[in-house]
């Protein structure tokens, strides 16, 4: 029977070393963000991170959902795949998985107590270099074909960053953490393009365009070969629905056989893939077009994954909290979008699906965000706005959303914790026939999504 307190333990060991994500204000610098530790702590434990071959994700929107589409479509392949994603929903162990399947609590905690000698010997190590070290190192003594790597924060100086990968991702970029990646969309791509290693392949989403240059230059002088979504793959929604979307996909050589396709009516001999995903939102479709390009780049890599892998693995992906509808009826969907961007693609996303049912909005967001672009962006589509705040030391105060939302002329109340939150949205949301969602912060839409699912003593899973 698996320890629970011997869990816990590990994890106070883990979090009593320094954790930037529950720090308010620090600086992006070598001085705190030092690859040598990362380097040293990875030399101690043999090198694990150069034991499998790895696809390394970095972006500011879409890299958990990319890399989970790429994790699955290699598991469909017969791959024993390693995936290392963060922050976590409702659980630690989440980050580092397996075949979907989080790491055993047992076997994170004989982990860590096979690391601490080896932390004790690297001065100033902090949560997020330590876990991926166990992450590495996880992958290698369970003998993983390949590793998915998600970058935790930027990407130059990030912890993941160690990595020798096959190919470099790099997802949507746009304003966030302007605080600590810099205060203009050059040098947050900058940042990210930090993953670029020399001569390795990238594969880079549709970006804007002061954003693309910065990355196009700095794979230019590492001699690293782009490959573009939207300039060498092109896609294409077909369908959509609660259910899931459905797209058309092809290289860009292909474009004369596509034209003709078109012209056919669809009755041509030839048609580009189709793909299927669960996930909703045009901006997953983009992220699918994005794990597609570098899986076809694995593949030059040497990675041996037929079509159908790659369309079982799509279909068949799972990422919570992202336009997550957890019930029908009352209609409750769950978001983790947490900068103007991504609030721009949520309302986006509720235009396609609902485009005329009322939103009440529960939202609570981290103080250090763009919180009055957020609501510019969401306040259009919303009739209420239910302010709440997570148990979290960088959680904006409820009440200071209220007033900001009432700025934007909605109607707004304050509730906490976010049990009241969600209760008194349930209940507009009946009373005005209308859907809540919950969004602003990942830590509120897991909290949402873990009240409601417990509430109807459900897994996950069932509870659509």
């Amino acid at each position: 029977m698996v320890d629970e307190i011997a869990y816990q333990e590990a994890l106070d060991y883990l979090y009593s070393f320094v954790d930037y994500s529950l720090t308010r204000n620090f600086r992006y610098t070598p001085e705190r963000f030092d690859l040598g530790r990362m380097y040293q702590l990875m030399h101690l434990l043999g090198d694990a991170h150069l034991q499998y071959p790895v696809i390394h994700v970095a972006g500011t929107k879409g890299k958990g959902s990319t890399a989970a589409m790429i994790a699955a479509a290699l598991q469909s392949a017969g791959y024993r795949v390693g995936l290392y994603t963060s922050p976590h929903l409702q659980d630690y162990a989440e980050r580092i998985q397996i075949n979907r399947r989080p790491i055993a609590h047992d076997e994170l905690v004989l982990l860590v107590e096979e690391i601490k000698p080896r932390v004790m010997q690297v001065e100033r190590l902090t949560t997020f270099e330590i876990t991926t070290a166990l992450a590495f190192l996880y992958f290698a003594q369970k003998k993983c074909d390949i590793a998915v790597i998600e970058v935790g924060l930027g990407g130059r100086l990030d912890a993941t960053n160690v990595v020798d990968p096959l190919v470099s991702v790099i997802t949507s970029l746009s304003m966030d953490h302007m605080s600590v990646l810099g205060d203009t969309l050059e040098k947050i791509a900058a940042e990210k393009a930090g993953i670029i290693k020399p001569g390795r392949p990238l594969v880079l989403a549709p970006q804007r365009e002061e954003a693309r240059l910065v990355v196009k230059r700095i794979a230019d002088e590492r001699k690293s070969p782009v490959v573009e979504v939207g300039e060498d793959y092109f896609f294409a929604l077909r369908s959509r629905s609660l259910e899931g979307q459905t797209f058309w996909i092809w290289r860009k050589d292909e474009q004369t056989l596509v034209d003709q396709f078109i012209e056919s009516g669809g009755d041509h001999p030839w048609q580009p893939m189709r793909l299927q995903i669960p996930l909703l939102g045009y901006h997953q479709v983009q992220n699918a077009a994005t794990a597609f390009a570098a899986l076809q780049v694995a593949r030059t890599q040497g990675i041996q994954l037929p079509e159908r892998a790659i369309a079982e693995g799509f279909s068949s992906v799972v990422w919570p909290a992202r336009f997550e509808i957890l019930s029908r009826n009352p209609l409750l969907v769950v978001d983790s979008a947490h900068n103007r961007d991504s609030a721009l693609k949520l309302r986006l996303t509720l235009d396609d699906y609902l485009p005329d049912k009322p939103v009440i909005l529960l939202f609570g967001v981290s103080e250090d965000k763009d919180i009055h672009g957020m609501f510019e962006e969401l306040a259009p589509r919303v009739r209420w706005l239910i302010a709440t705040q997570s148990v979290h030391p960088r959680a904006a105060e409820a009440e200071k959303l209220v007033e900001l939302a009432q700025l934007f002329g909605l109607p707004a109340q304050a509730f906490t914790p976010v049990e009241k939150a969600l209760e008194r949205a349930l209940e507009l949301a009946v009373k005005e026939e209308a859907a809540v969602v919950a969004a602003g912060s990942l830590f509120i839409a897991a909290a949402v999504r873990e009240i409601w699912i417990k509430s109807r003593q459900l897994q996950p899973e069932a509870a659509k």
